[in-house]
């Protein structure tokens, strides 16, 4: 008799059950895990990464520190810089030319004889800076995840929640949610403190910067 009170089965019977002497149902020997899966709460393997941290559901390295995003965005302001070069000179040529005459009267008047060319480059220039900024942050970063500077730096910007760029518009979207982090320049600063190193424009459209290098 066996502990339970059932009769012990004689090892010269075949097995009833035609297991084998294995677990029943298919299953493996005994306390593995029947269905393939870790028991619950089991910490992840050594050199995963934790959930919710970059790396499960979100491509990159990790979240981009603040100096990085500093750089790429001064990176960035370089750009639209030399793409506005013809407004400067316009704008030069105006300084250059202008006259100021004292009336009797005490008030003061400013002419200028730069003729149309000063006023041609301004407006190029004004153009070409919108194209730049459109080109630039709103369509290619919009789609890659990466404008100039973050592509120099290897910092990408994603959607948290699909871990894929935003799209242009959003990207738009995105800059003009600056105007919160402009207030006193706090929501600049934020990520300097931030677990996800987010501005205040990120944490409103949902967005992280991440480190991930051109391929």
């Amino acid at each position: 008799m066996s502990d339970y009170g059932n009769p012990a089965r004689d090892p010269n019977q075949p097995d009833p059950y035609g297991q084998g002497g294995q677990t029943p149902y298919g299953q493996g020997a005994q306390g593995q895990n029947p269905y393939g899966q870790q028991p619950y709460g089991q910490q992840p393997a050594y050199g995963q990464p934790a959930y919710g941290q970059p790396g499960q559901g979100l491509p990159g390295t990790g979240y981009s520190h603040w100096i990085k995003r500093v750089g790429a965005s001064i990176i960035d302001q370089l750009v639209l810089f030399v793409a506005a070069v013809p407004l400067w000179i316009g704008y030069g040529i105006l300084a250059a030319s202008a006259e100021t005459t004292t009336n009797p009267d005490g008030t003061v008047t400013t002419t200028t004889d730069a003729g149309p060319l000063a006023f041609a480059l301004i407006l190029l220039g004004a153009l070409l800076y919108l194209a730049a900024f459109i080109w630039n942050v709103c369509l290619k970063q919009g789609r890659t995840g990466y404008s100039v500077g973050k592509g120099v730096l290897g910092i990408r910007l994603l959607k948290e929640e699909t871990g894929q760029p935003l799209g242009a518009g959003m990207s738009f979207v995105r800059q003009i949610a600056h105007v919160l982090d402009s207030i006193c320049y706090i929501g600049y600063l934020w990520p300097l403190w931030d677990r996800k190193r987010q501005t205040f424009a990120d944490k409103v459209i949902g967005t992280v910067v991440v480190d991930q290098p051109r391929g």
